[in-house]
């Protein structure tokens, strides 16, 4: 068993501390936020996470998790401390480092022996060294301590497997024996363990986001490209995926990537290339394309209904992704203000996050389920590939709207089969589908 400290309780820290007090650890997790903390201790999580309540409940039952605002009491027996704060965009596209500077100068006031001191937050390159000039700099005496990156890489939704189950752990250090500790920690996981420098592995984190953003960016161009010309992007994908040097991951057509991670990591990392006199052509090349998915689908909307305004439209799904609450960068954001600013009457259903919708959202009503969104519709959007929505009666949908205007965002319904129903049908690249007409 070690001790561990987690500074930093929203997803990545969260999800952190449950994870290695299940495997056996003592864990406190702080947070400067006291209602954050005093819900945590109740059993209230801050965050949707199928599994995470459940797992946490049975940490704290077993004395293994811990909460606090304190950092006197969480750093007093720690061996490790993850900081896993908050780096959201700034003002330019890089990445706000204040929460890491603010975690980086209390651990150092308050810290009475030699720690690890691991960066779980997606931080910039270069970050690690910033970290420990900090710590230097604000202890009230000299204690050893050494800095590692530990970059995390989990799937909002799937977070608890992801955690425990990894495809690798990427760990950066100058100081070896340190990342051989932390490499320690880690082996329960049994995962490959890459040891590097610091700056490759705070690099590695960003280069991976990157490249899978640039797949769904590619692969929405490419379902653009098969609008025009009459192909079934679906089969295009499944035929590509095939290529064992390509695959079948984050190849899915739709309106488009969100999240807390994606927008915000390549949007900092072409930062980081700019200010160092690089030229990220294909970087603002993925922003670009991922931005026009909004527009692509707001274009089907008019195009079936011949303008907006005053028309009911649905959007079905308002989260990011299945499996979470998450609002940030979701597509239903652009989409339900576009057509609210036009005029619009809009309504949203979504099976976990409407509570966080409503904040963001006051002007969209919300529905109780998918039949009571789509009655009396104008047009239907699929914004959320939730797997409930795929087994929906779309029949009794069709029959419930005012005119049977369905645009998948998701491309979750088989075209030929909505045109059959009735439906006029208008999927991402999905071509003509042998129904007479550009779907």
């Amino acid at each position: 068993m070690k001790n561990i400290t987690v500074v930093g309780v929203g997803y990545v820290g969260l999800v952190t501390a449950v994870c290695f007090a299940d495997l056996g650890n003592r864990v406190v997790a702080l947070d400067i936020n006291e209602e954050r903390i005093e819900n945590l201790k109740k059993g209230i999580m801050p965050i949707y996470e199928p599994g995470l309540a459940e797992v946490a409940a049975r940490n704290v039952k077993a004395k293994r998790l811990f909460f606090t605002t304190s950092y006197k009491e969480a750093l007093a027996d720690a061996e490790f401390v993850f900081i896993a704060v908050g780096t959201p965009e700034g003002v330019d596209g890089e990445a706000d480092l204040q929460y890491v500077r603010m975690a980086a100068e209390s651990i150092a006031q308050n810290m009475d022996h030699p720690l690890i001191i691991i960066n779980k937050s997606t931080v910039p390159v270069g970050t690690g060294d910033w970290v420990a000039d900090i710590v230097r700099q604000n202890q009230p005496e000299p204690i050893d301590f050494s800095v590692v990156s530990c970059p995390e890489f989990l799937r909002e939704g799937s977070a608890l497997s992801d955690f425990l189950n990894p495809d690798r752990t990427v760990l950066g250090s100058e100081d070896l024996e340190a990342a051989e500790r932390v490499a320690q920690l880690h082996l329960p996981l049994r995962a490959p363990i890459m040891v590097t420098d610091l700056r490759t592995a705070e690099m590695i984190k960003y280069a991976s986001n990157a490249f899978l953003a640039t797949r769904i960016s590619f692969i929405n161009e490419i379902a653009n490209i098969c609008e025009a010309l009459g192909a079934d992007v679906k089969e295009v994908a499944r035929g590509m995926g095939y290529d064992k040097r390509i695959g079948h991951h984050f190849l899915e057509a739709g309106v488009g990537y969100g999240g807390s991670c994606f927008p915000k990591d390549v949007k900092a990392l072409a930062y980081m290339a700019q200010v160092h006199g690089k030229h990220p052509q294909l970087l603002h090349a993925v922003m670009e394309i991922n931005a026009y998915q909004r527009k692509h689908v707001i274009l089907k909307v008019h195009e079936l209904l011949d303008g907006v305004k005053d028309k009911t439209i649905a959007l079905l799904g308002l989260a990011f992704k299945q499996d979470t609450d998450d609002m940030r960068e979701a597509p239903s954001l652009t989409i339900a203000e576009y057509l609210h600013e036009r005029g619009a009457h809009v309504r949203g259903y979504d099976p976990v996050a409407m509570e966080v919708a409503k904040r963001l959202m006051p002007y969209v009503e919300m529905c109780g389920d998918a039949y009571e969104l789509a009655t009396g519709a104008d047009a239907l959007i699929t914004l959320t590939p939730w797997n409930e929505f795929k087994q929906l009666d779309m029949e009794r949908i069709k029959s419930l709207m005012r005119t049977p205007a369905l645009v998948d965002g998701r491309n979750l319904y088989d075209p030929a089969l909505m045109h059959r129903i009735g439906f006029a049908y208008r999927g991402i690249g999905r071509g003509y589908n042998g129904a007479g007409e550009k779907a």
